[in-house]
This record gives C-alpha cells, sequence and structure tokens, in this order.
C-alpha cells in the first residue's frame, strides 16, 4: 500500500509541473536581438517553406514572432517563407484542416506545385495528419519536425491519468487567453489527450508515411538541470521517467522518418525545447549533423541541403 500511495504522489507532482510548466512558459517572451550576416541564394529552395508551431502559441504573440529570427535568417538566404497559420491550441484534426487552407492558399499565391514543412513540437502531429488524412500528400514534397512528440510522452501519460477536472480546470482559463489573443477554435484538453502514447500509438497506426513526400526529424537535449531556468525541473523528471529529452519531448519521441540525430549544446546549457526555434534569440553553440554551429545556422544548412536534394 505504501508503495503505490508514494507511487500515486509522485504522478501527481509531475501531473502538477508538467501543466504549470506548460501554462508559465506560453508567458515567457524576450525581445529579439539583432542578427547580421547575409548570404544571398543559399536556401532558395524550389518550393516555399511553410512553418509550423508547437501547442501555446500563434504564430506571431504580443508582436513576437514565435521562430525568433529564423524566417528572417533564411529569408536573407533565399528562402520563400511563410507560416502555417494555426491555433495556439486546437485539437490535430482542426490544426490539420488549418494548415490545408493554408498551404493551398499558398500554393495559389506562389504558383508552386507544392510546398516544404518545418514544424515544431506539436505542428509536426498537425502537420502529418493533414498529409496523411487530408489527401494533402501530392502538394507536400518534404515535411522536417523538430522535438514532435511522435511517441507521445510518458510523463504526460501521468497528466492523463488524474482526474479530467484538473485538465479542465486549466483548459478553461488557457481557452479563454487564447480566443483572445486570435485562436479560432481553441481546445486544450483534447489537444493535450492528443499527445498522450496511447493516442499518439493509434495516431501512428492510422497516419502511416505517404510516399513521395521526404520525413525528417531532429531532437533536441538538455544536458543538465540547470540548463533552462524554465525547462530544468521538467527535464529532470522526464529524464529519469522517459529518457534524454529537451524539456519536453524525449529524443526517442522524436524520431520520425529519418532521423538526422539531436541538436546538443557545446557547454553545459544544452538545447531545450525553447532554444529550438530562437525563442530567447541567443547565439548558442551547438552540435549538429551539420557540425559545429547556431541554431540559426542549423536552420540554414538543413533548408540549403532541401535545396541541393532538390526540394
Amino acid at each position: 500500500m505504501g508503495g503505490r500511495g508514494n507511487g500515486g504522489m509522485k504522478k501527481r507532482l509531475i501531473a502538477a509541473a508538467v501543466l504549470v510548466t506548460v501554462l508559465l512558459s506560453a508567458g515567457i517572451i524576450v525581445a529579439p536581438a539583432a542578427h547580421a550576416e547575409d548570404t544571398a541564394g543559399e536556401c532558395a529552395t524550389q518550393y516555399p517553406i511553410v512553418l509550423v508551431h508547437g501547442a501555446g502559441f500563434s504564430d506571431i504573440n504580443l508582436g513576437i514572432n514565435y521562430w525568433g529570427r529564423i524566417p528572417d535568417y533564411l529569408g536573407q538566404r533565399g528562402a520563400k517563407i511563410f507560416y502555417g497559420g494555426t491555433d495556439g491550441w486546437s485539437n490535430m484534426e482542426q490544426g490539420a484542416a488549418d494548415l490545408k487552407d493554408t498551404v493551398e492558399r499558398i500554393l495559389v499565391e506562389t504558383g508552386s506545385e507544392k510546398v516544404n514543412i518545418i514544424a515544431h513540437s506539436k505542428g509536426g502531429l498537425d502537420a502529418r495528419c493533414m498529409i496523411s488524412s487530408l489527401g494533402m500528400s501530392g502538394k507536400v514534397a518534404s515535411l522536417t519536425t523538430i522535438s514532435s512528440p511522435h511517441g507521445g510522452s510518458k510523463v504526460l501519460d501521468y497528466v492523463l491519468e488524474q482526474p479530467d477536472m484538473l485538465l479542465h480546470s486549466a483548459a478553461f482559463p488557457t481557452n479563454l487567453f487564447r480566443r483572445a489573443a486570435g485562436d479560432r477554435n481553441p481546445d486544450f484538453f483534447s489537444a493535450v489527450m492528443e499527445m498522450g502514447r496511447d493516442y499518439t500509438r493509434a495516431f501512428n497506426e492510422t497516419n502511416p508515411d505517404k510516399p513521395g513526400v521526404y520525413y525528417q526529424s531532429f531532437a533536441g537535449q538538455l544536458y543538465a538541470p540547470a540548463s533552462d531556468m524554465i525547462l530544468c525541473w521538467l527535464a529532470y523528471l522526464i529524464k529519469m521517467e522517459d529518457g534524454p529529452n529537451d524539456g519536453l519531448v524525449t529524443v526517442e519521441s522524436a524520431k520520425w522518418g529519418d532521423f538526422r540525430g539531436t541538436l546538443r549544446g557545446t557547454w553545459y546549457r544544452g538545447v531545450s525545447h525553447m532554444d529550438e526555434v530562437d525563442f530567447r534569440r541567443e547565439d548558442l553553440d551547438i552540435v549538429s549533423v551539420f557540425g559545429r554551429t547556431t541554431i540559426l545556422g542549423f536552420y540554414a544548412a538543413m533548408v540549403a541541403e532541401l535545396k541541393q536534394m532538390g526540394y
């Protein structure tokens, strides 16, 4: 009895930590810093780039870009950049439908036959749903996902084991806030449910990869509890329960299609879920499949490679 009781308390503490971290992280915004340098044409892919954000945020939040300096950096190098236009907290079906509308509009606007999608976190699941379930495979050349929870989350499962009232109590104010911030159909409860391991397992079975679309994925990893003041404590809990992670998504869960490896820091901090999209506008030194670079350099190298592959 004592062991089961302690286990239940541990799960409740982890569940509370997950919810608090998700809600707090939505309010952390840092002013952007300038970044010079220009390499014209390096990222001029054949097809436009569509950036699809993760859960809890919009493309633009209170005037601050979810993707930090990345869109401008890629644009300076010749990439045609567009945004997915999905809600911050929509369920996967709605996110896929909104993304489909955006992609079709982009194709008309640009005259292109296809797009390249780069998606972070939950955005990767929305994109996969659109490609596999909404008949859009012929209109997507490539899908690159960065720390998307393709395998769900064991730690998040602890949240889902708690009474529904816990999630609903968090969902009501979150949905109100997101609607005020511009979401058309916020659904915090469903969005969280859909990132559990049982749901993603079923989702993966019913949404297989489509021929003709190049799928690749990357993960991020924090090194130590002190690596990120917002996500460090949650990263530590996740590491104990589910393995190396970026503070929200494990390396193992992020693997999909052609897994290209993990983004790691060159010093103690590592690369957090927020670092992956230049959220703090810091020129962190990282190591990836493209060698030692920065977050901005990583995106430029990745898009340049898509260009070289004919996408």
